[in-house]
């Protein structure tokens, strides 16, 4: 009965949800959705992506690190 009421509802995947196929580097709101306070990616657990979804994301955030349209650190 306590592992009922501890139990938590799995999040889907935000991209599978909405039929995104590719994560776009460019669309710097939605990838900020997608990293925390510091500016570092948020891990699986936190965003409940799929696994692909979650290394497109990871490749999108760091392309657009590199053409300075999300920052490295924010503070």
């Amino acid at each position: 009965m306590v592992n009922n009421l501890l139990a938590k509802k799995k999040k889907q995947c935000y991209f599978c949800i909405n039929n995104i196929r590719e994560v776009d580097y460019k669309n710097a709101q939605m990838l900020r959705r997608f990293l925390s306070y510091e500016g570092k990616i948020a891990a699986r657990r936190r965003t409940g992506l799929c696994a692909a979804h979650q290394r497109q994301l990871a490749t999108a955030i760091r392309r657009a690190r590199f053409m300075a349209i999300l920052p490295f650190v924010t503070k």
